[in-house]
């Protein structure tokens, strides 16, 4: 039981992670192609930093500058600058270099942000921003000492996932899989990251059709994120922009879809 529990919790917590960056962050903040309730929107502004340690428009920023400059020199994180292994600090560099220049204003950086009318979370504004890690290493420690430490390395581990994922993503998505669609980068469709990270592992089919908030364009190409998408539909907590849905040719349905403006 007690295995049992500490698997549970930590997919729970993974689950919690992985969904506020990829359904939040990502598919509705950066490329738009969900829509948040108003509700939910505001408690991932104002909550999301405490969950992932990641500040939303630093993120959404981080990522615009990858698009734009995918696998160039200009990359905040791409393996074709600093291999895969340099992925996790090249990352983290990168990070702290977008949230500075937005903390001072500066052009290069706000200009990504234009449509995001909301400030940089308070951590960061006035240099709390370990709190959230500490919060959960607390919790973690807490859950160690009265339950074991397997439960609590479980909580922790599953909570602070976010480098483990985006440094997947970043570097075996760039180097390492298959591609559907002949794009200006070296994106790829890598199965094992899409499993793991609900989808994020289908960057080619991403770079191709980056306004769709499915990222799957063949039959056995599973987007668990984009399950979640249609979930939270139906709970009322989204809207799936499907204008810009990628198009999927096993469905006779499908459409060519416009790609983002």
């Amino acid at each position: 039981m007690y295995l049992i529990a500490c698997g549970v919790v930590f997919a729970a917590a993974y689950l919690l992670n992985i969904l506020t960056i990829t359904v939040g962050y990502h598919r509705a903040l950066a490329h738009k192609a969900v829509r948040l309730h108003p509700a939910l929107l505001r408690v991932l502004i104002v909550g999301g930093n405490w969950l992932t340690g990641l500040d939303p428009k630093a993120w959404v920023v981080m990522h615009r500058l990858h698009h734009e400059h995918s696998d160039t020199p200009l990359d905040p994180h791409s393996p074709m600058n600093v291999g895969i292994l340099g992925i996790a600090t090249e990352q983290l560099r990168s990070y702290k270099r977008v949230l500075v220049g937005l903390l001072r204003e500066e052009k290069e950086y706000t200009r990504y942000a234009k449509d995001l009318d909301f400030s940089l979370n308070v951590l960061n504004r006035t240099h709390w921003w370990f709190l959230p890690y500490a919060a959960h290493l607390v919790v973690g420690l807490a859950l160690a000492l009265s339950t074991g430490w397997l439960l609590g390395a479980a909580y922790f581990f599953g909570m602070m996932s976010h480098p483990v994922q985006g440094g997947l993503v970043n570097s075996l998505g760039h180097a390492r899989g298959g591609r559907n669609f002949e794009t200006s980068d070296n994106s790829r469709n890598n199965h094992l990251v899409a499993w793991l990270i609900f989808g994020e592992g289908f960057q080619n089919n991403h770079h191709r059709y980056p306004g769709s908030a499915s990222f799957s364009y063949r039959r056995h190409e599973i987007d668990l994120g984009y399950g979640a998408c249609v979930l939270l539909e139906k709970l009322g907590l989204v809207e799936i922009n499907r204008a810009y849905l990628i198009p999927q040719p096993w469905r006779q349905e499908s459409v060519e879809a416009p790609l983002q403006p």
